[in-house]
């Protein structure tokens, strides 16, 4: 696996710096919501129908042209999952 490299020189001759500091720091809770999730996806031309069945779930959820579902937070995830039938096991519930 190896360690990423503390720099990289782009074939521009751009040089990129690893910023070690911004890695470390602390997210602020609820940070990166929404999300578009791309392993509960379906393939465009479903994307409507996914629509419908959010909606007649009572978990209304919007997803995007590309079929992605797009979730709040981490609770309309898990209601959205559910509703669909599908369980995350690397969600660390």
């Amino acid at each position: 696996m190896g360690e990423a490299p503390g720099k990289i020189v782009l074939d521009t001759g751009i040089v990129a710096e690893r910023d070690f500091t911004a890695e470390h720091a602390p997210r602020q809770a609820g940070s990166g919501w929404p999300i578009e999730c791309l392993g509960s996806a379906v393939l465009p031309s479903q994307a409507q129908d996914l629509r419908d069945h959010f909606q007649k779930a009572g978990v209304p959820t919007d997803v995007t042209g590309e079929g992605r579902p797009v979730y709040r937070d981490k609770q309309h995830r898990e209601r959205a999952l559910k509703c669909r039938g599908l369980h995350d096991n690397l969600s660390f519930n």
